[in-house]
């Protein structure tokens, strides 16, 4: 039974954040969203939605806008070897055939979720500093003096989350020896790119990836490269592109051609963390990357957190406030083993991607069966289970 007195604080306006208050809004539910940026925002770059994402974002009314801000990837998006040679397609739909599967801007996702909120939901420029809950009541305290109370609060705060050490024992990010050189360029500058495929070159230790983004009308890239020293996890770190086109120097021309046009490029330092034990505590919860950063060799790090989201504002639908604690609870079990199987899987793609194979036709036949898995992955709904999870609430 819908509880539209409860009061959820979501702390983070990141796309996790920002989608879990549109799945919990529709529920009823009276949301705030706590930003610490002055502005929502991202910074440019591509995320990759898959239709196990998609179907959520559908049941929210935001479909419709998905299609035509994003950019559909079709049966062309193939893997290939460094030098052009082809291994195998990459899987685009669900076992059903669906194709739900886009490119995406980060800024025009974010952008489609705070948009579809009502007025004030989002307040920026409170940086979250504090908890604690006492007499059943969390309570956030913010840099600015603000404090923010409810009956739920959510930390949707990201891998640097400050809300994580009150719901989950100490953890440190681990560095997987890789860095990410990341951008945009303008279709018109590449015209021969193709705007419907989502393409990966396998290399020696490194891979490079591309899709389209805002309806065709970019193309995002993604250069994976060894790392000889740790760097701090960033978006927005810059990079030099004469060292990014040296790394692929010798590769399939396509890919000098795209990096020929590249004048601005930011690196991204490759963690994740270990599966945390514990994501909840009273009536404190972690989503998104506060509760399971992962690399994004699946391309899943936007996809579970939205998967969360709905998890949570299913489960919490059924919550009085009397019980709320224990709809966290069977939130984490829920999402928790899930998540950490997917979390495993992008370590052992990474693996596979960038590994010395003797054999690469051994490594090319496991790209090839990788397929199964990933429609494994795209079938999922979480809607059925996180019903039947708020059942023993009732």
């Amino acid at each position: 039974m819908t509880q539209p007195q409860l009061t959820v604080v979501i702390i983070g306006g990141g796309i996790g954040g920002l989608f879990a208050a549109n799945a919990l809004i529709a529920h009823g539910f009276d949301v705030s969203v706590y930003e610490q940026a002055p502005a929502l925002g991202e910074v440019g770059a591509g995320v990759f939605l898959t239709p196990n994402s998609v179907r959520q974002l559908q049941r929210v009314g935001l479909g419709d806008r998905v299609e035509r801000q994003g950019a559909k990837v079709g049966t062309g998006s193939h893997y290939f070897r460094h030098d052009g040679a082809p291994i195998a397609p990459v899987q685009v739909t669900d076992s059903a055939g669906w194709n739900a599967t886009f490119g995406m801007h980060r800024a025009d996702l974010v952008e489609i979720l705070a948009s579809a909120l009502p007025p004030a939901v989002v307040r920026t420029d409170h940086r979250a500093t504090g908890f604690e809950q006492a007499d059943q009541v969390p309570r956030v305290t913010f840099a600015n003096g603000a404090v923010a109370e409810g009956d739920v609060v959510i930390a949707a705060d990201g891998i640097h989350s400050e809300l994580r050490r009150y719901a989950a024992p100490p953890s440190r990010p681990v560095f997987h020896g890789s860095v990410a050189y990341r951008g945009v360029l303008p279709h018109q500058r590449i015209p021969h790119w193709p705007t419907d495929c989502w393409q990966m070159w396998l290399g020696q230790g490194k891979h490079f990836l591309s899709f389209p983004v805002r309806s065709g009308e970019l193309i995002n890239y993604v250069g994976f490269v060894p790392a000889d020293a740790e760097m701090k996890e960033s978006w927005s770190a810059p990079g030099d592109p004469d060292v990014l086109r040296r790394e692929f120097e010798g590769w399939d021309p396509r890919i000098d051609a795209l990096l020929s046009q590249v004048d601005k490029t930011f690196r991204w330092a490759l963690y994740d963390r270990e599966p945390l034990p514990t994501w909840t505590r009273g009536r404190l919860a972690l989503l998104g990357d506060a509760a399971h950063p992962m690399l994004p060799h699946l391309g899943q790090g936007a996809n579970q957190s939205i998967e969360d989201g709905m998890a949570l504002a299913t489960i919490l639908a059924r919550a009085s406030r009397a019980n709320v604690p224990a709809a966290l609870l069977a939130y984490e079990r829920l999402r928790r083993e899930r998540v950490a199987a997917v979390q495993r899987g992008a370590r052992e793609n990474g693996m596979r991607y960038d590994s010395s194979y003797a054999d690469l036709g051994v490594r090319d036949a496991e790209i090839a069966d990788h397929a199964a898995f990933r429609r494994r992955l795209y079938d999922h709904d979480v809607v059925p289970e996180a019903q039947a999870a708020a059942t023993s609430l009732c």
